[in-house]
């Protein structure tokens, strides 16, 4: 017999034991001879208020900061609720007479206590002056006992021994952030204070204050985007060994080090589910100490590089950056650690290399709705933090075969990537003829012909603003990527 079972036939008779609740939670009663947190007299109160206030708002304040029957620690307050709703649903304005009559067409007038019971219920109160105060403990009683209830759930969870514990964790730390969702309930606010804060931000922009994304630190891009927005969810996609992970953690470099957050630093985390940690660390220091990789592992550098690698490891371990190389994460675990690290400290920017790598819990649906719910919960995740999120993809085949630009029905696998998606960028090589030697390149010296690789990137899908190409160079011998200057609307 689970936890909650036992203890609820421990407690079957005791005192004030209430019937089956609207919502059937988990029925513990008392938990070591102490009753579960409630307040008679305040679910009492608002119910009361509820009845007599003519006006209704006192139910529409219920309504607007979430109150629902399952709320009410007792039964029948449980039903004479739902009765209010009902008739206000009805827009039929509630006293004991007809509040009667709806119990009684629900079946539920005697376990609500009868009409003698509703009109003592009514005289209780002589004003409503104070039913918010009421509906704020009934609210923070209910959610005490919903902790109570997620505690004894997750006894019994573990006490069944899941087979992978990591998702029974994601699952219930989930549900734990969820709990105080309708507490944050915001209600409806006069439109000229968002205007006001809009125009302040505005005023911000217009002297180059403040920007409304996070700023890639590439000109172009940046251009058309004005920087990757809270909430988005940015989707980097290629074919293999085109530069997907270069691109994104240049873009993570350039967050981490750029002059416009020295005094706001950003704050990155990012999931490498194919490379590791320390490779990712390596390719990161000699592409920003511009160190050939190759050479460092064949020892042939030279004493002022070696230096430059050394200061550069200094500046990247005061930098504020995470990264999470577990393999096989499943979305809800890649969310939990997002939320967790959130918790603890400042995030502004997460990345997810790569999408397909991501595991699913279902083994039974097919590989694209798999990458569906993926999409869906990788969407979600950048909502929930409040934060972009730059998700790599691969592309499939057919812009090599069809040797042509890749385009978004390449996204591989699914096309829920595409309709999730804020923003779709696709890189490919440079497919157009023109000399792109003759383009101002505006990284470091001259770049030896050995050395450039001209690459497009192209916007291929942007939710809100245009659409376009962006010319970039890639330096081999650093994987590293530089900006063109160049018109990013090319023909």
């Amino acid at each position: 017999m689970s936890t909650v079972s036992s203890l609820s036939k421990k407690h079957k008779d005791a005192p004030g034991h209430r019937t089956e609740s609207l919502t059937t939670p988990p029925s513990v009663e008392k938990i070591e001879g102490q009753a579960l947190p409630s307040n008679q007299d305040a679910e009492q109160g608002i119910l009361a208020a509820c009845v007599v206030d003519a006006s209704g708002e006192v139910i529409s304040n219920c309504i607007e900061k979430g109150l629902r029957p399952e709320d009410f620690y007792f039964t029948k307050h449980q039903l004479i609720y739902d009765a209010l709703l009902d008739l206000y649903n009805e827009t039929i304005e509630p006293d004991e007479i007809v509040l009667a009559e709806k119990l009684k067409a629900n079946g539920n007038l005697d376990q609500a206590g009868g009409q003698e019971g509703l009109t003592s219920l009514v005289s209780r109160i002589d004003t409503t002056a104070h039913a918010s105060f009421w509906l704020d403990i009934v609210k923070q009683k209910s959610l005490l006992r919903k902790c109570i209830y997620m505690a004894f759930e997750m006894i019994d969870g573990a006490n069944q021994q899941p087979s992978n514990v990591e998702d029974f964790l994601a699952n219930f730390e989930q549900k734990v952030c969820s709990l105080g969702d309708d507490q944050n309930m915001r209600a409806s606010i006069p439109f000229k204070e968002p205007i006001q804060h809009a125009m302040e931000q505005i005023q911000r922009m217009l002297s180059r204050e403040e920007t409304d994304g996070v700023l890639t630190g590439y000109t172009d891009l940046d251009g058309l985007t004005n920087g990757f927005k809270p909430g988005e969810m940015i989707v980097l996609a290629a074919r293999p060994s085109v530069g997907k992970t270069s691109l994104a953690m240049n873009i993570v470099e350039n967050i981490a080090f750029s002059s416009k957050y020295v005094d706001s630093p950003k704050h990155a985390l990012v999931f490498s589910l194919e490379m590791s940690a320390t490779s990712l660390a390596m390719r990161l220091i000699c592409g920003r100490a511009r160190v050939n990789l190759n050479d460092l592992r064949k020892g042939f550098v030279p004493r002022g590089q070696a230096e430059k690698l050394h200061q550069t490891s200094k500046e990247f371990q005061q930098a504020s950056l995470w990264v999470d190389d577990t393999s096989g994460l499943s979305i809800n675990q890649i969310r939990a650690k997002a939320r967790r690290l959130k918790m603890r400290n400042k995030l502004d920017f997460v990345v997810v290399d790569y999408l397909q790598l991501i595991s699913t819990e279902s083994r039974v649906i097919s590989r694209e709705n798999q990458i569906s719910e993926i999409s869906r919960g990788l969407k979600a995740m950048a909502k929930e933090l409040d934060v972009p999120v730059l998700v790599l993809s691969q592309l499939n085949r057919d812009s090599e075969k069809e040797r042509r630009d890749p385009r978004l029905s390449d996204l591989r696998e699914s096309g829920a990537i595409e309709q999730d998606a804020d923003v779709v960028m696709l890189l490919g090589k440079h497919r157009k003829g023109e000399d792109v030697r003759e383009m101002d390149y505006d990284g470091e010296g001259e770049i030896p012909e050995e050395d450039f690789e001209p690459i497009v990137l192209i916007l291929a899908k942007q939710r809100n603003g245009p659409t376009g190409k962006i010319n970039l160079a890639f330096r081999r011998k650093f994987t590293r990527f530089e900006s063109m200057e160049q018109d990013h609307r090319l023909n």
